[in-house]
């Protein structure tokens, strides 16, 4: 029977994933919204949700309509250690924008987090916290349903994170944005999994820095380390919607082609389709995707699954399947194409014949504790980027 006023009250994330439901997150929205022009590259702040919320009112509904089941605030980046006095306000408006989406169809609101700056300029514990904190006073009055701690390199500040988030009383998930080499402490995925539920995660994996096939083995290790702990909790995984073989420790932040030139490295739909399905035959039941990764790429998410789940989103109403809409095209030999077997096994041109398949990471050091890499606010000035740019020459010249 429904409530009164006729409106059925949703499942809640631990709900819907104790029952074997796959939840279905989003994916970007800083690298989307910065070609779309309404997010700066370098500060990857979300200012936007007040400069421009239609812009990301549009993009919430693009990833509800292609499959989403839960609406991510646009908070990335959003403490006080990085938006200063707007905190407070872009915090608020992407509360109101996720709920206002999600209403319209059977989502989820997630309040993130993620990493903060003075981690790695070495603020201490009860600073980042505070920090966390404030974020948290927003997303509890705002009523959000659960939370993500997302997009930590360093797992003793994402289980700084979990520790805030779980004063809440809201189930928390958290996501760190590692490989299988582990994180920039040298801590095994498996063993960042084994703190991260210890400080009361319920919900544990990995999201950006790394394409879909390594992310996957990293949750596989994440999985292992928890299993070997007589520790149990859900996986989660929101990959890149690029392909990174050639990664170093640090991800795609290390690729030469980061963040302008990534294009020739996105994933099509059909390796989105892949990667939904090694995602749940790995036992991950919260799978969704992290910067590059399009609302196309949701909805095969979503189609990959879609027997898992009982039925197609929306945006599979303009989406045939495997290329089965290529039928009706005017050329016999496009129509051929209208087939699984072909998409699946067709070796993919880059158009580019004088570029190679894979590039060498610049790997400069570790920016915790490294003077010269220290995380910094300000802009850079003109003497110290020609230093950077000095380096780089001569790093190249030995590499």
């Amino acid at each position: 029977m429904a409530p009164v006023g006729g409106k059925r009250a949703k499942k809640g994330i631990l709900e819907r994933l104790h029952s074997g439901e796959v939840v279905i997150g989003d994916g970007s929205f800083l690298f989307t919204l910065e070609k779309r022009g309404y997010v700066k590259a370098g500060l990857w702040t979300p200012e936007a949700t007040v400069e421009h919320p239609e812009a990301v009112r549009q993009l919430h509904t693009e990833y509800l309509r292609a499959g989403s089941n839960v609406m991510q605030t646009f908070t990335f980046f959003a403490g006080k250690d990085n938006l200063e006095s707007k905190w407070k306000e872009v915090n608020e408006a992407a509360c109101d924008l996720a709920r206002e989406v999600a209403e319209k169809g059977d989502a989820l609101v997630a309040g993130g987090i993620s990493q903060t700056s003075l981690y790695k300029s070495h603020g201490s514990e009860p600073e980042i916290k505070e920090n966390f904190q404030l974020q948290l006073e927003v997303f509890t009055r705002k009523n959000v349903d659960f939370l993500i701690a997302e997009y930590f390199e360093y797992c003793e500040e994402a289980v700084w994170a979990v520790e805030v988030l779980k004063g809440s009383g809201k189930p928390v998930a958290a996501t760190m944005c590692i490989g299988p080499e582990g994180d920039m402490n040298n801590l095994t995925p498996g063993e960042c999994a084994v703190r991260l539920v210890k400080a009361g995660a319920s919900i544990v994996g990995v999201n950006c820095r790394f394409g879909p096939e390594i992310s996957l083995a990293t949750v596989k290790l994440m999985k292992e380390g928890l299993e070997a702990s007589g520790l149990k909790a859900y996986l989660m995984v929101q990959s890149l919607g690029f392909h990174t073989p050639d990664c170093g420790k640090g991800g795609f932040v290390d690729l030469p082609q980061y963040p302008f030139g990534m294009e020739p490295r996105v994933a099509t739909r059909w390796d989105i389709q892949k990667y939904a399905r090694e995602a749940y035959k790995l036992g991950v039941r919260y799978i969704g995707g992290c910067c590059g990764f399009e609302p196309y790429h949701i909805r095969a998410i979503a189609e990959e699954l879609a027997p898992e789940r009982g039925f197609l989103p929306d945006a599979s109403e303009k989406h045939g399947s495997w290329g089965s809409g290529l039928n009706m095209h005017t050329k016999p030999w496009v129509r051929a194409r209208a087939r699984r077997e072909y998409w699946e096994s067709l070796p993919l041109a880059s158009g580019r014949p004088y570029c190679p398949s894979m590039s060498k990471p610049d790997a400069w050091g570790v920016t915790k504790g490294t003077a010269e890499l220290m995380q910094q606010k300000e802009a850079t000035t003109d003497q110290q980027l020609k230093e950077l740019f000095e380096k780089q020459k001569f790093k190249s010249s030995v590499a």
